[in-house]
């Protein structure tokens, strides 16, 4: 008999789209951000570095089909009948022309084995006209938003520059969903000035908004970075966790989520040349073991708290 999982896995959500395997690949098309080319802000998100996230394929001097032959490649090796979908993850990939945007997207559905796309994006960079021609697209392939919150908290917000407010948040996803788009979320657990109490208030918040999926991961220090330099000057202003502490708070932040929002990751690994702190030397598959076992030993699943 196979045991029942303690969460909802993002891998389970895809099963139940796609007869096949299907596996992101990342790719770079060449976007920027309003929050560095001064139409919210300059410098971007305290904590941002995008080379954190961009493989060595995910170069713009390469062509998107380019950068998806790569990908494909690398994996194909292992599973010669996957499918892809193409992840569109570094800067903020709704940012420009209906055009310009739809030339981009529909290069990467035409490649080869391509059964979709994941869009990342921020809240406050999805217009009408935009959702309209995605969710059409969405009557011929998969088409899945992703918009990066990091934290419900106002105050949160303007600390990190993050150039944008919870209600955009809010007013985004919900916009996503009424074009039956799946939509997914992106927190950070541990920024500056969030409390244990606080980030599991937010699970209650974000539970209560119709999303598809949810990203966590945990406070990096990343090199180059705003927050780099704040956490040199005072280290005091912040709490990184050790990955047993980590553990214990994603399960009590999972208890209270709501149990049809599926999990697609609990934590992000920079590369070792660019992460100041935490250095806890674990792959994301050795940590989602660690969770997996604590949860059998709390006897306890995601959702066991949700109001």
């Amino acid at each position: 008999m196979t045991t029942p999982k303690p969460y909802y896995e993002f891998s389970d959500y895809l099963k139940r789209h796609f007869p096949f395997k299907v596996q992101k690949i990342s790719v770079n098309a060449g976007f920027t951000c309003p929050n560095r080319d001064g139409s919210k802000g300059v410098g971007g998100c305290t904590y941002c570095n995008n080379d954190t996230f961009n493989p060595d394929y995910c170069r713009t001097e390469h062509s998107l089909s380019g950068q998806l032959a790569a990908g494909i490649r690398f994996f194909s090796r292992k599973y010669p009948d996957m499918k892809y979908l193409a992840y569109f993850q570094a800067y903020t990939n709704t940012y420009a022309s209906l055009e310009a945007l739809r030339q981009k997207y529909e290069e990467a559905l035409a490649f080869p084995g391509v059964a979709g796309l994941i869009i990342g994006t921020r809240p406050d960079c999805m217009p009408e006209a935009l959702l309209d021609y995605l969710a059409g697209k969405s009557r011929e392939a998969f088409i899945f938003i992703e918009y990066g919150l990091e934290s419900p908290s106002g105050d949160t917000l303007l600390r990190i520059n993050r150039g944008h407010t919870y209600r955009d948040s809010e007013d985004a996803i919900r916009r996503t969903h009424e074009r039956n788009l799946p939509v997914g979320a992106h927190l950070i657990l541990g920024l500056p000035g969030e409390d244990r109490e606080q980030m599991l208030y937010h699970a209650g918040l974000i539970s209560a908004l119709p999303l598809t999926a949810l990203k966590l991961h945990q406070l990096q220090i990343i090199r180059h970075t705003a927050m780099e330099k704040e956490f040199r000057e005072h280290p005091e202003h912040f709490r990184l966790y050790a990955p047993e502490e980590y553990v214990e708070l994603v399960i009590d932040f999972m208890e209270r989520l709501r149990p049809d929002i599926a999990v697609d990751r609990f934590v992000s690994q920079a590369p070792e040349s660019l992460l100041v702190a935490p250095a806890w030397g674990l792959k994301n598959h050795e940590f989602t073991a660690l969770v997996r076992k604590r949860f059998a030993a709390r006897r306890t699943k995601q959702g066991a708290r949700y109001l």
